[in-house]
């Protein structure tokens, strides 16, 4: 009998909850990604958060154990700069609520990062980053009381799988704009969005991927959307309970990644 990574030709992991919890690895994640390489199947590590650059999300991943490189890792920060640079002209002031990567995408794209209100950003492009002080936000508000300010998200996850337990994300940091300005984003291309699973998949030529990843509301909805199958660990946020109460299903649910090596898959 096939394994999960044997029914498919390209694997796309999330890494928060599902390969790492912080910088901690998940027992079993560097294991199954070795088999995964020895197996032939290529793989792509497909985060959600805008806060590290490629390299340095290779440069976690390694640190934990998990062999991986730059190329192997897909950002929504790359993602949203270039879905700005297709509605903003050129040069335009863009004030970044976010870190250094989400800056630097922003300025690849041929684009103004500021930090001020009265710079008079057209847009605001905000990424999770733990170290977001209320100045930040303050600016961010000021800039989206105006209404022609278009407001765009990298992803909307209300919270992030730490060591310690889930701690709030962009979502929840995004609340609180939402509370001073009566506004909502006015665009997200991180997941559930399908957009990053699609590009990587086109980009390989893949024609059965599979998503592995610890949030219905993210990974498991996105890799749906983008139809693809889809498998839930329950090493992140995600409960039994909670997919038996959801109206989002999964392909297939595991204890853990070491799952996509199982002989035999049952929800």
């Amino acid at each position: 009998m096939s394994s999960l990574v044997d029914r498919h030709d390209l694997i796309l992991l999330d890494v928060d909850g599902v390969l790492v919890l912080g910088r901690n690895p998940i027992p079993g994640a560097a294991e199954t990604i070795a088999a995964i390489r020895a197996k032939g199947v290529p793989l792509r590590f497909t985060t959600n958060s805008p806060r590290r650059r490629t390299a340095e999300v290779a440069e976690m991943l390694n640190n934990a154990g998990i062999g991986a490189s730059a190329d192997e890792v897909a950002t929504p920060a790359a993602i949203a700069a270039t879905a700005l640079a297709e509605r903003l002209p050129s040069g335009a002031a863009v004030l970044v609520v976010g870190s250094g990567a989400l800056r630097d995408e922003v300025a690849a794209v041929g684009l103004k990062p500021v930090d001020s209100a009265d710079d008079e950003p057209q847009a605001v492009v905000q990424g999770f980053d733990p170290a977001i002080a209320w100045p930040v936000l303050a600016e961010a508000a000021l800039a989206l009381h105006r209404p022609e300010t278009l407001w765009m998200a990298t992803n909307l996850d209300d919270t992030w799988p730490a060591e310690r337990g889930l701690v709030p994300g962009n979502g929840a940091l995004m609340a609180a704009l939402t509370t001073t300005t009566g506004r909502r984003p006015d665009l997200s291309v991180g997941k559930p969005e399908p957009t990053m699973f699609q590009q990587q998949a086109k980009a390989l030529n893949a024609r059965k991927p599979l998503v592995a990843g610890d949030r219905l509301d993210t990974d498991i909805e996105g890799g749906i959307r983008a139809g693809f199958d889809t498998l839930l660990v329950l090493t992140g946020m995600t409960t039994r309970d909670m997919v038996a109460h959801s109206h989002v299903q999964p392909t297939y649910v595991g204890e853990s990644i070491t799952h996509l090596l199982a002989e035999s898959a049952v929800l």
